[in-house]
């Protein structure tokens, strides 16, 4: 199909004289195209589609129909048929009356269209330079990101079911491809072993059980792949998108003994977490936990304006790996936000996202002072009389002084075990191995001397810094706009159904999220132009009784309201 674009037209006058009897009051398909005109223009999306070929629906008016279909959590045929039956949605689509719309399949391959050239970001960015132009959204004001967790369109599976359901997936797909090349070599037990999904009530409980039937699939499994590497097999066969996850999961779940059994895998010796494939119909998933929430699936980080004088609009959506850590995001959002000119001048977040370095590399190279809580230090040289804070540290003559006096010069740049940039002050032996104190300075009983561990300078003051000024009242007070992220975490969730992914792998994840994300501005953007006010925190009965002088500050409210 091919794409010929076409200005937008206005409103056909039958259409809009129906729409505005049947909708008096309006409605966000009819106040949106009242206030913002046509979103998307064909021309924005001109690099997806041929210039050959049979002219294809107007991708401007699928990429709204997309973001509607997001706002009102509509599956492919409900949205489609919206726009065939919807008076209001042929309004904002510009849409005559007696149009037929399209068949809903059209807004699959339109996803898949932008998932392949990654057109999902201009989309939301679109959404975003509307509102610029309408001056609902600026830079240098103050934003602030969180994160939650998505699950994954894919079945959730322990180990034993993973390897029953990749070897089952493997012989499903060469079954499909290759029916006569299979029959020649697949045992005939293995019709009852996999021909039914794994399910695990159904699978033994007892632990040597469920070992000797892990061992069983991995014989089985190691057969298969040997008879389809072998030099007389057809080479396509390795090809098999599935006989490849077969083979990258008996690598991660099995070894090869001395005398060539397979053996399967202590799980202390399987891969980490963050490449280990979970399951063979989405390898892009990835297990992981935090606190009592475990999931297997992705993770998204959204980051939005809180100024008091306008909407709070969603300004930038981060889609990663479920094993990727908070910290790793605060660099990615804040380039994301300097390439769309929308950095702010404070940007709130949780523990999770701060750290020294992170406060240095934002202050120094986007201007923004980042807000949050600095954890604590948790190490051995942090208790105690003699913990580290009682050192003194002269950077400029590299040495740190102990509280009785004596001055360490060993002054070393190192590395940390997790790669990151350390300094290691070592004190002489003969400082320590006299001192009265020793025992209460050293904690280890076979380590002769003290030594201190700091960052380097920037991230050393920054980190000293910030927990000096996080226990004061303004702190409290600048940081209490942060709690605002999880209702719009809740928004996205509970009305946008942001918690499920609707389709396999990250790249459709990270589309999903966009659209979403375009879909709540939208929303917001028409509240605020209709002066609806915002939602006030709920508060609960028992909690509303509690009197004034005992209520809780900060924090610590904010955790026993949620």
């Amino acid at each position: 199909m091919s794409m010929q674009p076409k200005e937008p037209g206005g409103v056909p006058a039958e259409t809009a004289r129906v729409a505005k009897a049947a909708f008096p009051k309006g409605s966000l398909a009819i106040r949106l195209r009242d206030e913002l005109g046509a979103l998307f223009p064909d021309e924005q999306f001109a690099g997806l589609f041929p210039s050959r070929g049979k002219p294809a629906w107007s991708p401007g008016r699928l990429a709204l129909v997309s973001v509607l279909q997001f706002a009102e959590s509509l599956p492919d045929r409900q949205a489609a048929q919206a726009v065939r039956a919807r008076i209001d949605w042929k309004y904002a689509l510009g849409l005559e009356l007696t149009d037929p719309g399209f068949d809903y399949s059209v807004l699959s391959e339109f996803r898949t269209r932008l998932v392949e050239a990654d057109a999902g970001q201009q989309i939301f960015d679109q959404v975003l330079e509307t509102a610029r132009a309408a001056g609902l959204v600026k830079a240098r004001g103050r934003a602030r990101t969180d994160s939650t967790h998505v699950l994954s369109a894919v079945r959730s599976l322990n180990r034993l079911e993973c390897v029953i359901e990749t070897l089952r997936a493997a012989l499903n797909a060469l079954a499909a491809v290759a029916p006569e090349w299979l029959t020649s070599h697949v045992d005939p037990a293995w019709f009852d072993r996999y021909a039914a999904r794994p399910d695990d009530f159904w699978l033994p409980q007892h632990r040597i059980k469920r070992i000797e039937l892990a061992e069983q699939t991995g014989r089985d499994g190691m057969r298969l792949l040997a008879d389809v590497f072998a030099p007389a097999a057809p080479a396509w066969l390795r090809q098999v998108p599935a006989v490849e996850i077969l083979r990258l999961t008996w690598v991660q779940q099995y070894t090869l003994d001395a005398e060539g059994e397979v053996a399967w895998r202590n799980p202390k010796d399987c891969p980490p977490g963050a490449k280990r494939l979970v399951s063979p119909h989405d390898i892009e998933t990835r297990n992981s936990a935090k606190r009592d929430i475990k999931w297997a699936g992705f993770k998204v980080h959204l980051t939005e304006t809180c100024d008091p004088d306008a909407p709070h609009l969603i300004t930038n959506v981060l889609t990663t790996c479920s094993t990727i850590p908070d910290i790793r995001a605060t660099d990615p959002v804040h380039e994301a936000l300097a390439a769309r000119g929308l950095l702010p001048d404070e940007h709130v977040v949780d523990m999770g996202y701060v750290d020294g370095p992170r406060i240095v590399t934002a202050h120094q190279e986007h201007g923004v002072i980042l807000i949050g809580p600095m954890a604590r230090n948790t190490t051995l040289q942090a208790k105690g009389t003699y913990a580290q804070e009682v050192f003194t540290v002269d950077w400029d003559n590299k040495t740190v002084t102990c509280p009785n006096g004596a001055t360490a010069r060993n002054w070393r740049d190192a590395l940390s075990h997790r790669g990151t940039p350390i300094v290691r002050i070592t004190f002489r032996k003969s400082d320590c191995q006299p001192c009265p104190v020793r025992s209460e300075c050293i904690s280890s009983a076979t380590a002769t001397q003290r030594q201190v561990t700091v960052r380097p300078r920037p991230a050393h003051e920054a980190i000293q810094q910030a927990r000096t000024v996080q226990g004061t009242p303004e702190w409290h007070k600048r940081y209490a706009s942060r709690a605002g992220i999880e209702g719009t975490i809740s928004q996205a969730v509970h009305t946008n159904g942001l918690r499920y992914c609707r389709y396999r792998g990250l790249p459709k994840t990270r589309l999903q999220h966009h659209l979403t994300a375009a879909a709540i501005n939208l929303a917001r953007i028409d509240a605020w132009c209709s002066d609806r006010p915002r939602a006030r925190t709920r508060t609960t009965h028992l909690e509303a009784l509690r009197p004034a002088d005992q209520k809780p500050a900060g924090r610590r409210r904010l955790r026993a309201r949620n």
